[in-house]
C-alpha cells in the first residue's frame, strides 16, 4: 500500500519495463497501491529488483516468492488500473488503510497460536481456507473480501479485548483487514507478515513446526501451493479426499 498520484502513467511504464525483461502476471494497480501476482525470468531477476526499487513508490516494495513453481503459473502480462488493490466495497475514507495491526513473524505467529482466548481469523474467502488453514482458525463463509469485512466484525463482536490473529495469502488482504478491525475497536490485532506464503519459506529457513494444514490456495494456473501433506477437504462429488480446486 503506497499512494500512486497517476496510476495510468505507472501503468504504462511497469508494462513497458516488465515486457520488455519478458514478465509475465496479473497486477493491479490504484492510487492505494499496487498488486502483483506475477513470474520473472530467473536470468532478469536481479535488474527486475534493482529496476523497481528505482521507482520511489516501490524502494521497499516486499517480495513473497512461491514455495512451488512448475513453471505455468501465469500465460500473459496483464496489468489494470483499478479503483483498488483490494475490492472491500467501503468508501474512501471510511477507515484509515494505514493503521495497521502488528506485523508477526512465522515463530511470533507459532507462539501466539498457543496463548489462551487467542482469536484467529482467515481472512480468504471459503473456497480457499476449504483446502487449507492454521489451527483453530475461524473460516468465515464468504465469497468475496467485501462480504468477509461485516461478517467478520459480527464474528467478534464482544470480543473487541481479545488477541485477535489475521491471515491470508500473502498479507495484502490483512493490512486492510487489520485497519478495519482497529477503526471498530479491536485494541490487539495482529497479522501473519508476509501471510502463508512467506510463513512456509520461513518455516524451512529457521526449521520451524508447521501450524498450517493443507494447502495454501493461489489465485494463478497452479491453484494451490502445498504447505504440508494432508488433505483436509473432500470431492463435492464422490466424497472422497481432494484437495484440486
Amino acid at each position: 500500500y503506497v499512494i500512486i498520484e497517476d496510476p495510468a502513467a505507472m501503468r504504462d511504464e511497469l508494462y513497458r519495463k516488465w515486457d520488455a525483461r519478458q514478465c509475465l502476471g496479473r497486477i493491479y494497480v490504484a492510487r492505494e497501491g499496487i498488486n502483483a501476482q506475477m513470474n520473472v525470468p530467473e536470468h532478469e531477476w536481479d535488474d527486475f529488483v534493482t529496476e523497481l526499487r528505482a521507482i520511489p513508490e516501490f524502494e521497499d516494495i516486499p517480495f513473497k516468492i512461491a514455495v512451488e513453481d512448475d513453471g505455468r503459473s501465469f500465460l500473459k502480462l496483464i496489468i489494470k488500473v483499478r479503483k483498488k488493490i483490494v475490492a472491500d466495497g467501503l468508501a474512501d475514507g471510511e477507515y484509515d488503510v494505514t493503521n495497521v495491526g502488528k506485523h508477526l513473524t512465522a515463530k511470533e505467529w507459532n507462539e501466539a497460536l498457543g496463548l489462551d482466548g487467542t482469536l484467529v481469523v482467515d481472512m480468504r474467502n471459503h473456497y480457499e481456507s476449504e483446502v487449507g488453514h492454521f489451527e483453530g482458525a475461524m473460516t468465515p463463509e464468504a465469497e468475496t473480501f467485501r462480504e468477509e469485512l461485516p461478517e467478520v466484525l459480527e464474528m467478534l463482536k464482544g470480543k473487541e479485548d481479545q488477541k485477535v490473529l489475521l491471515y491470508c495469502t500473502g498479507g495484502i488482504r490483512c493490512e486492510k483487514a487489520s485497519a478495519y478491525l482497529k477503526h471498530h475497536g479491536f485494541k490487539d490485532v495482529n497479522q501473519l507478515h508476509g501471510g502463508i506464503i512467506d510463513y512456509a519459506r520461513q518455516l524451512k529457513f529457521e526449521e520451524l513446526p508447521n501450524k498450517y494444514h493443507g494447502k495454501n490456495f493461489v489465485f494463478d494456473e497452479r491453484l494451490g501451493e502445498r504447505i504440508s501433506d494432508e488433505i483436509i477437504s473432500h470431492c463435492h462429488q464422490c466424497g472422497k479426499p481432494c484437495d484440486t480446486q
